[in-house]
Order: structure tokens, then C-alpha cells, then sequence
């Protein structure tokens, strides 16, 4: 139910408007934002929860994590995590192989057939977003990215977020 500015923007713009009720309208708008991004995700060929998506996605930022790892960047528990690998490792998606060095610790690590599969979740979900991107002006595409931008810097986001020249 967005109703930031579109169809259905039945508020009159009043410029008390404060931070409470703008983040009301954004909440909504992520809320779309997330159903499209997982309707996106769901459309790849291998259908994964989000706890298993952001577990790969986890693994591909820092290949050879090992389990407590893994389970403090998901915010999950351990036993939680093991199984959350069980299910990856029997699907294909994730190997486990022992530290070199460190004969009691595993690693996780991304198969092909995994990292795979986050590409094709990655090209459906900009996919999903350019089409909605498309119904946009150029000056409408341009403020959302002014709007990200300046959202990223106050909330301490990456510090050098590149302008990828949306028009």
C-alpha cells in the first residue's frame, strides 16, 4: 500500500510532515520493494528461504567462513546454522572442507552450482527492478538515487556508494 507521491496519494502534502510520518510512507514502499525483490528471487530455478539466500550471499562475501561464522553474520544460532549448511550442502550449494591448518574447523564454502544460482537470483532481482525503474521519469529515477544516496550516508552506509548513472 504505497502511497508515496502515486496513485493512491490521497495525503495532502503538508510540510510539517515529519520524520515519524515520512518513515511510515517508506515503510510501505520497502515493503513493496521486498515482495518484489523476493517474487524475484523465487523465479530462479532452484527455489530458496531467505535465510538460505542470505546464508549463501553470506558465504559469498567471506568464502571459507566456518560455522560460528556464518551463524554470527545470520544472527542465528549454531545449531540452527548446521542445519541451515545440511540443507544447502545436500542441495548442491555449499561444500564443507576441513582448515588446513586447524584440523577441528570446517569450512563453508560456495560451489559452482551455488554461486550459480546467486547470479541468477542477482539478474532476476535487477531485472524486476529495472522494470519498475522503466515507469519512472528520468527525473523520478533520479531523486530515488539522490534520496538512497543521501539515506545511505545518514544512516553510516558505504561511504563511497557509486552513482551507477541511473537516468
Amino acid at each position: 500500500m504505497t502511497r508515496l507521491g502515486g496513485p493512491g496519494d490521497d495525503r495532502v502534502k503538508d510540510e510539517g510532515d515529519g520524520p515519524e510520518a515520512v518513515a511510515l510512507e517508506i515503510a510501505d514502499a520497502v515493503e513493496s520493494l521486498t515482495t518484489l525483490w523476493s517474487l524475484a528471487a523465487q523465479e530462479a530455478a532452484l527455489r530458496l528461504s531467505p535465510h538460505q539466500l542470505r546464508a549463501l550471499r553470506a558465504l559469498q562475501a567471506a568464502p571459507g567462513l566456518n560455522l560460528t561464522g556464518l551463524a554470527e553474520r545470520l544472527d542465528i544460532g549454531l545449531p540452527t546454522a548446521s542445519r541451515l549448511c545440511d540443507r544447502l550442502e545436500a542441495a548442491g550449494l555449499l561444500e564443507r572442507t576441513l582448515h588446513p591448518h586447524r584440523r577441528r574447523e570446517v569450512r563453508l564454502a560456495l560451489t559452482g552450482h551455488g554461486r550459480h544460482v546467486l547470479e541468477d537470483v542477482a539478474v532476476r532481482r535487477t531485472q524486476a527492478l529495472a522494470a519498475v525503474l522503466t515507469g519512472m521519469t528520468d527525473g523520478e529515477r533520479e531523486a530515488l538515487w539522490r534520496g538512497v544516496k543521501a539515506f545511505l550516508a545518514a544512516w553510516g552506509g558505504p561511504p563511497d556508494v557509486p552513482d551507477p548513472g541511473v537516468r
